[in-house]
């Protein structure tokens, strides 16, 4: 099986790389290092490209755009793919207000491009679609919320399991990054409901693990790690630091798309996040890293929370245990943490 892997040098385009590589199928991936131009050196993944490739029998990168139309078209003419992975995005809600032009490019034009490819060149593969939390905008925040003393939690019993699909996309703030998402997500399930491909959607919570290149704009956790490790300082932005995210490492997103790559559902749309037993508020991580590694962070509370941020976000897994019943959450977020403050006390070692 050949397997095309977009932003297969990011934290869920390398866990995919590994996966299908390991398996013995042939592993194309398709990036060209853009997140050091969106947050420069500290955000390049190029030297996840190499460890890749080092360590991999039947992978190779083509550095390509993907807002090179004709690019991505020949590459799908020339090695029709039967699996996608389409990961590669500008990921940053906060940076994309700089940088619209090139947001929406990337991730909606860019989305649409692979979709045609497959569509003209490849019309029996699989698609999965890494989507995001945000095509909801902060609708999540409109749920009754109850303070305690380290978090925010759901006030209703009937939401404790978190966000379902059935939260609305529109009449609601996004971000622009949130917004381009959206546009890449309906795309992939227009192409899925209306054409027949089995393109499968999947809007993350927050993802993360070792290789995460994470800076202060995107990629909390593993910021967090950095931080704490290197004994630099760390801004939390609003909401007294009690808002809460759901953790899911990398393979257990790989997971899901191998999941679906078995038993495809065209169009189809989940959730996948760490769920209510990977959940926790930045304080509760902070004081987490500390409990596992004794590394203390030295935070100040910033007065304005993000635009469009989430007060309290859970993803609520059912839909997709439902349909994959093999699939399940299998790394927790303290083995999380324990893999990522060894992976960073080993790069200043």
């Amino acid at each position: 099986m050949r397997v095309i892997v977009t932003g297969s040098s990011g934290l869920i385009g390398s866990a995919a790389v590994r996966h299908w590589d390991a398996l013995g199928d042939e592993v194309i991936g398709i990036d060209n290092d853009m997140r050091a131009t969106f947050f420069g050196p500290d955000g390049s993944t190029r030297w996840n490209q190499s460890v890749l490739e080092s360590e991999t029998t039947n992978f190779r990168t083509v550095v390509l755009d993907i807002r090179d139309r004709e690019g991505v078209l020949s590459l799908f003419e020339k090695e029709t793919p039967d699996l996608i992975i389409h990961c590669a995005a500008q990921p940053s809600h906060d940076k994309a207000a700089a940088i619209p032009f090139l947001d929406f490019e990337v991730n909606a034009n860019g989305t649409l491009n692979l979709l045609e490819a497959m569509r003209q060149h490849a019309p029996n593969a699989v698609f999965c679609h890494m989507s995001t939390n945000k095509v909801y905008g902060d609708a999540p925040n409109e749920l009754p919320l109850k303070e305690l003393e380290t978090r925010w939690e759901y006030a209703d019993e009937s939401d404790y399991k978190g966000i379902s699909e059935s939260c609305r996309i529109d009449q609601t703030m996004h971000s622009l990054f949130g917004a381009s998402k959206t546009a890449a997500d309906v795309l992939a399930q227009e192409y899925g409901k209306y054409f027949g491909l089995k393109t499968g959607i999947f809007r993350g919570g927050c993802l993360t693990g070792a290789s995460h290149s994470g800076v202060e704009l995107h990629g909390f956790l593993s910021y967090l790690v950095h931080v704490a490790v290197a004994g630099k300082p760390y801004t939390i932005f609003g909401y007294k630091g009690k808002q809460v995210r759901d953790q899911i490492e990398c393979s257990d997103v790989v997971k899901a798309f191998e999941a679906f790559s078995k038993n495809p559902r065209p169009g189809e749309v989940y959730n996948i996040g760490g769920g209510r037993e990977n959940a926790a508020s930045v304080l509760e991580c902070i004081a987490k890293i500390k409990e596992i590694s004794g590394h203390e962070i030295k935070w100040t509370l910033g007065d304005d929370n993000r635009k469009g941020d989430h007060i309290c976000y859970i993803s609520d897994l059912s839909k997709l245990r439902r349909d994959y019943p093999e699939w399940d959450i299998r790394v927790s977020l303290d083995d999380i943490l324990r893999q990522m403050i060894a992976s960073e006390e080993a790069k200043l070692s």
